[in-house]
């Protein structure tokens, strides 16, 4: 199973990994995306809220 993860030096903040998927995605305190659940891709569609990041910052490992 692949594994969604956020470069946290690229992720520039704009929150729509959160809004698309919000049970893979989540805001931190210092306003940067993070997995919170990678188990979770079967909720949502983490692969379009990978494509859609204007940063690039998700991407997926296997795991």
């Amino acid at each position: 199973m692949k594994k969604p993860v956020v470069d946290y030096d690229a992720c520039t903040g704009c929150a729509t990994c959160v809004e698309m998927c919000p049970e893979v995605f989540e805001m931190g305190d210092d306003e940067k995306a993070f997995v919170k659940a990678e188990d979770k891709c079967d909720t949502c569609d983490c692969e379009e809220a990978a494509d859609t990041c204007p940063s690039e910052a998700i991407t997926f490992e296997e795991g």
